[in-house]
Formats: structure tokens, sequence, C-alpha cells
């Protein structure tokens, strides 16, 4: 466990408070260790789902299109 002293604004405090008294909690760093959590779970890159894994595999069975050279793909679709 690390320890760390840390500035929070008055507005953060309460909040911490209102996570601390809503979930239970013992103290303020089982609070902060619960909106890190949540803020890691929303907003950083998750595991893969399992659901996503399988569609994954079944697109890279299919059979590819051959397209050539990017000169052959402009020509086959009218790009200049």
């Amino acid at each position: 466990m690390v320890q760390a002293m840390i500035n929070i604004s008055e507005n953060s405090n309460r909040v911490l408070n209102i996570v601390k008294a809503k979930f239970g909690l013992k103290d303020k760093s089982e609070a902060i260790d619960l909106v890190v959590n949540g803020y890691e779970n929303s907003i950083l890159e998750p595991e893969l789902r399992p659901e996503y894994i399988e569609k994954a595999l079944k697109i890279h069975k299919q059979k590819s299109i051959h397209v050539g050279t990017i000169g052959d793909f402009k020509k086959k679709y009218g790009i200049k």
C-alpha cells in the first residue's frame, strides 16, 4: 500500500465524505480507491469483452479481398 499526503479542494473533500457515507466505507482512502476504480473502468481502456474477441476472430477468418497496388485500388474504385 502506498501512502500519500494530498491537497484537495473543499468540494472534493465533501464529495469524498458523501462517497464514504453512501457506500459505508471506513475512511477517505477507501472512498478515493472507489472513485479511482470507477474512473479506471469508465475512462481508461478496458479489457476486451469476450463477445468482441469472438467477433474479431470471425472477421479474421473471412476471406480477404486482394486489391493489389495502390494504383490498382484507385483504378478499381475510380479514385484519382
